[in-house]
């Protein structure tokens, strides 16, 4: 039994932690870091081990990553797909170019959709936006919802699967911004995971875009089980946090399905002892929303705006796939919750010095 006086530093430590502050995730990123381009091969980004149990840090490749799981461990996988959610239109009269994302629908038989637009100061409810050389889009600006967010109604002379395709055509990848170049074909592909199925994502769940369909090959053939679920990423996941207090942040809500067969899969590996890796913060987000009393994942449909920050104890998976954050971000703070924010801090630091490649493009660690 642990003596009071342990006790005591073990629940100071607690308490520290409690009490973390925005400004301890904050520190620069070398400008020339920030990937733009993603590696010529999924699977030969450089990969950063972190052990946790051994306060330890190992330099490899992604494809390494066999190495480090073995017959009935379980990787998580998030299945979500990404549509071509920015489009470009000109405002009536005027024929400014506008610049619309499209970040979720709200009604498929109005054709009404949640969109941040910029400018937005000359777009105000009434206007008309005109999509297509030929015009054949039209929306109509019916809400304010934020600054920048404001509702469309489509008007679109078709059923809808035309409709959807319309879009498709009209829409590009949306690279984030810090990508600082045009959209380029490749991008359509790579901005993609292999085993991307349900559409609905406006940002790619990152840390998966690694894995190569022979990496994936070469996994199962050693005994690896894989257990998908959805979470459509939306771009609160990349908002940056603005509130020194973090207790007082509000995520956004994202749509997550957790189906039973995901649930069997891990917590089947759960009680065998198997090792069980979340890939990527969303997936780890999705994971977390919907644990049983035993601390075994549940079958879930509906809406997540969990925000996991230090201290926090991690029910489901023992290992993580991720790719380096942005200082301030939601997903920082996960990392640091579940890798220990001294060695975070210092992973970060190292990967600044070894010149490790940064977000959605950039290199990816593993923490075990």
């Amino acid at each position: 039994m642990d003596s009071p006086k342990k006790s005591r530093k073990a629940l100071k430590k607690y308490d520290d932690m409690s009490k973390m502050k925005l400004s301890e995730f904050s520190f620069d990123v070398p400008h020339e870091l920030i990937a733009q381009h993603p590696t010529e091969n999924r699977d030969e980004a450089r990969m950063m081990v972190i052990n946790r149990k051994e306060n330890k840090i190992e330099h490899k490749l992604f494809k390494d990553i066999i190495n480090y799981f073995d017959d009935g461990d379980v990787m998580i996988t998030n299945n979500s797909r990404v549509f071509p959610a920015r489009m470009y239109g000109n405002k009536e009269k005027t024929g400014a170019k506008i610049e619309v994302f499209l970040l979720r629908e709200l009604n498929r038989e109005s054709l009404l959709w949640d969109v941040l637009v910029d400018p937005a100061r000359k777009i105000r409810i009434g206007n008309k936006l005109y999509f297509g050389d030929d015009d054949s889009l039209v929306a109509e600006v019916i809400d304010n919802t934020t600054s920048r967010g404001r509702t469309l109604r489509f008007l679109f002379d078709g059923d809808y699967d035309e409709f959807k395709a319309k879009i498709t055509e009209l829409g590009e990848t949306p690279l984030p911004k810090y990508i600082e170049r045009a959209v380029e074909p490749e991008d359509e592909a790579r901005y993609q995971t292999i085993y991307a199925k349900v559409e609905g994502a406006v940002a790619a769940p990152t840390a998966g875009l690694h894995f190569s369909r022979e990496l994936l090959k070469r996994l199962e053939i050693k005994g690896i089980d894989f257990a998908e679920l959805t979470l459509h990423v939306g771009l609160g996941s990349f908002r940056t946090v603005e509130v020194e207090d973090l207790t007082k942040h509000k995520m956004d809500s994202e749509q997550v399905i957790i189906p039973e067969k995901c649930a069997d899969i891990v917590n089947k590996a759960k009680r065998n002892k198997k090792r069980v890796c979340a890939v990527g913060t969303t997936t780890m987000r999705a994971i977390e929303t919907s644990v049983s009393t035993e601390g075994m994942l549940k079958p879930f449909d509906g809406w997540t705006n969990k925000f996991i920050y230090p201290p926090y104890d991690f029910s489901i998976a023992d290992s993580l796939i991720t790719n380096f954050h942005q200082p301030l971000s939601t997903l920082l703070m996960m990392i640091s919750a579940f890798c220990g924010h001294d060695l975070m801090i210092e992973a970060y630091k190292t990967a600044i010095k070894d010149n490790y490649r940064f977000y959605t493009y950039g290199d990816v660690m593993l923490i075990i």
